[in-house]
């Protein structure tokens, strides 16, 4: 499995392609410095990160997203609740649930997704 963990910084960098995409490197450089006043070493830097863990690519000049917005943050917390949580799911929430009481609402959403993936 790829490293999809990153930075909140390169986070919202990644939004940003994903916002903006196709589009090319050297715009991708200054929407970093208008977003982030990043010099432009520093959002190419950020950029072949994202690159080098296969979320984008960059070729010939054009970064264009390798998985979508949905599927990296998909992803990205299966890995989280993969390394902290050992892969189980109701233990994710169990500890979820000792720091937040969910809303009636928030519990007929998840009764509604746990029935979509019965299938």
């Amino acid at each position: 499995m790829n490293d999809f963990k990153i930075g909140s910084a390169e986070a919202r960098f990644a939004d940003l392609i994903w916002e903006n995409e196709p589009v090319t490197s050297g715009q991708m450089a200054k929407l970093g410095a208008a977003e982030f006043q990043w010099k432009k070493t520093t959002s190419f830097t950020v950029l072949k990160r994202l690159c080098d863990r296969g979320i984008f690519q960059n070729a010939g000049g054009t970064v264009t997203s390798l998985i979508s917005r949905e599927e990296f943050y998909a992803r990205h917390s299966q890995q989280y609740v993969e390394e902290a949580f050992g892969g189980s799911l109701p233990a994710f929430l169990a500890a979820f649930g000792t720091r937040k009481k969910l809303s009636d609402t928030e519990i007929d959403e998840l009764k509604s997704v746990i029935e979509r993936m019965r299938g």
